[in-house]
């Protein structure tokens, strides 16, 4: 989305059909890089116990790896898949901390997106995913090897935040929970009035608030 000053923004959403919810990631023009946590917020109701994020700072040395490893060529990339250990867990489940962490190789890479990056000796990870075929299996196929093989972690962490969402107009994720949207907007409405504002700053909050609500709901917000 653009503005009349040409200030831009990206929102994105991607559904994850076997859990059922979605994601949504907003890039805004302020983030410096559109690879190292470029997103401002990401929102979803749900943090997975392990989720691979390229975009992490953590995961610094495995992008260099992964740019590396591609520069090498496929023929070697394929033996080192093929050298790759089974799936791993750490010491962590038998001490009694968190759940074990297992690195599976995913079933398809495109092996052709990677000759052709070969090809095209990309000089930063920008340019290796910017490639045509680079997807989401060969980001984690590159990024299991060069943990697994040069020891250079990738961040597994889930880097959901937190989620406005209290249900999707068409039922999807979920149907609208009304209630949870009351007593959103009772907190709010509350929080409004307790702090120290002026008079003028307050009605100006409310109404900003009202403009976040459902037509059909903003009765119950008003000055």
């Amino acid at each position: 989305m653009f503005d009349e000053h040409g200030h831009w923004i990206v929102i994105q959403q991607g559904m994850n059909d076997e859990l059922g919810n979605a994601r949504r990631y907003h890039w805004p023009m302020e983030r410096s890089s559109l690879i190292v946590e470029p997103h401002s917020a990401i929102l979803c109701n749900t943090r997975l116990k392990s989720a691979l994020d390229m975009t992490s700072k953590r995961s610094d040395g495995n992008r260099r790896a992964c740019v590396d490893i591609v520069r090498e060529g496929p023929r070697r990339l394929r033996r080192l898949i093929a050298e790759a250990p089974g799936p791993q867990t750490t010491l962590e489940r038998w001490i009694g901390g968190e759940a074990p962490r297992h690195l599976i190789m995913p079933r398809s890479i495109n092996w052709e997106a990677l000759r052709r990056a070969y090809e095209f000796q990309p000089r930063d990870y920008e340019e290796l995913i910017s490639i045509r075929g680079v997807g989401p299996s060969t980001v984690r196929g590159l990024a299991l090897v060069a943990e697994l093989i040069y020891g250079e972690e990738a961040s597994w962490r889930d880097p959901v935040k937190y989620s406005f969402a209290f249900g999707g107009k068409d039922g999807v994720p979920f149907p609208v929970e009304r209630r949870a949207m009351d007593e959103a907007i009772h907190i709010l409405r509350e929080g409004i009035g307790e702090a120290r504002l002026g008079r003028e700053e307050k009605l100006r909050a409310i109404e900003r608030l009202r403009r976040c609500i459902p037509p059909s709901m903003r009765d119950r917000v008003r000055p």
